[in-house]
């Protein structure tokens, strides 16, 4: 079975035994633990997936914001050097947050029955889910 770039390992391919318990288990690591409170989610992998994506798109975007204002927010209250490692880990964390989301997006999209193609892209460009 075809899986595009950006599956996550830790879920099992579509349509294999015990794919979506690895992908709930996958998605709750992926939100609030508070989330693993609620017997919906577990029970409608769907459901869990589509509140994941919204939390992690949520995430990248505060991620973006914080990036933007901490030099400015942090400048009076930390050295230099410090606001600088501060930066450094936004800069680390954004694009691990946007990785995440293009997988949980993925995982939705297989929750929802929709196939994977593979398709040629001579353009060089990684094709962004959806």
């Amino acid at each position: 079975m075809y899986l595009p770039p950006g599956w996550p390992p830790e879920v099992r391919p579509p349509g294999s035994p015990d794919w979506e318990a690895s992908a709930v288990a996958w998605l709750l690591d992926a939100v609030p633990p508070d989330y693993r409170a609620y017997g919906v989610l577990r029970r409608h992998p769907l459901a869990l997936a589509r509140m994941a994506r919204h939390h992690v798109n949520a995430m990248v975007e505060a991620a973006r914001t914080g990036y933007r204002g901490a030099a400015a927010d942090l400048k009076d209250h930390l050295p230099p050097h410090a606001i600088e490692a501060v930066l450094a880990t936004y800069r680390r964390e954004g694009p691990r947050l946007v990785q995440l989301a293009g997988a949980v997006e993925l995982v939705e999209q297989a929750l929802r029955g929709e196939p994977f193609t593979p398709r040629m892209d001579t353009s060089g460009h990684r094709r962004t889910p959806r």
